[in-house]
């Protein structure tokens, strides 16, 4: 089992997850982190770090959401690893709640 970003990242990308990340599974687009499937080894510190609430076990993701778990491990094949702390979005506490963000994704 691995661990999916889903919507509530998309316009925040708050990197707290990536912090505590010990195998350096996330990886980073415009707008948005994802989690790549290969490299996770379900470790959970990243479930708790996420002010988003965004991460969830690839088993619980919320219904409506499971396009996350195929688009994690495809946009993970095209950006590039993040293993460092960055400022996120400077409207990212606007974001961070609205539901539906998918249409914004910015690959």
């Amino acid at each position: 089992m691995t661990y999916v970003v889903t919507d509530n990242c998309i316009k925040c990308k708050y990197t707290d997850c990536v912090d505590v990340c010990p195998v350096d599974c996330f990886h980073e687009g415009p707008n948005f982190l994802v989690i790549d499937p290969e490299e996770c080894i379900d470790c959970t510190l990243c479930v708790a770090e996420c002010p988003a609430e965004a991460i969830y076990a690839e088993d619980d993701v919320p219904a409506g959401m499971e396009n996350f778990i195929a688009l994690n491990a495809e946009l993970a094949k095209e950006w590039p690893v993040i293993i460092e702390r960055k400022d996120p979005a400077p409207d990212a506490d606007e974001w961070c709640k609205v539901k539906g963000k998918l249409e914004h994704l910015e690959r």
